[in-house]
């Protein structure tokens, strides 16, 4: 896909965000259209923080694509930050045209320009064309990952 613009999400663009969530199998299970409090304050909280970046991809002056990238510091791995990669999403009707792995290319080359000693992401494990997906980037499905929804 040609003339791709990754950009930080302002505010305006939070509605094409929310539907691009909400437009997945599992995200209209969990997430709406509807701008809330709720949303309005997790949107502030995420664009405040140097450590988080919510992501917008344009395609043709479209909002096309989102995802959040999260750095981390922490001791292990010699003091590695690493680079947490969520909330990927990609408008349906361009699901499989290469745009997934353009985002993700481009995420991963901030976290090594960033000198992250690791990228992770989780990955619900029914999403299986995902899982061939972040097989093909070269991550490996090295450790089982547990939540609790509190």
């Amino acid at each position: 896909m040609a003339d791709v613009i990754f950009r930080e999400a302002v505010r305006a663009d939070l509605p094409a965000v929310l539907a691009l969530l909400a437009d997945d199998v599992l995200g209209r299970t969990r997430d709406v259209t509807e701008i809330d409090a709720p949303y309005e304050r997790a949107f502030a909280d995420v664009t405040a923080d140097p450590r988080n970046h919510l992501i917008v991809t344009e395609a043709d002056g479209e909002l096309v694509g989102c995802l959040q990238i999260t750095y981390i510091p922490g001791l292990g791995r010699h003091g590695a930050e690493r680079s947490l990669i969520e909330s990927v999403r990609v408008r349906s009707d361009l699901r499989g045209a290469g745009l997934g792995r353009q985002m993700m290319t481009w995420a991963i080359d901030q976290a090594r320009q960033r000198g992250c000693g690791l990228v992770q992401l989780t990955t619900d494990k029914s999403r299986h064309d995902a899982h061939r997906f972040y097989l093909s980037l070269g991550f490996v499905a090295s450790h089982e990952g547990m939540k609790l929804p509190l």
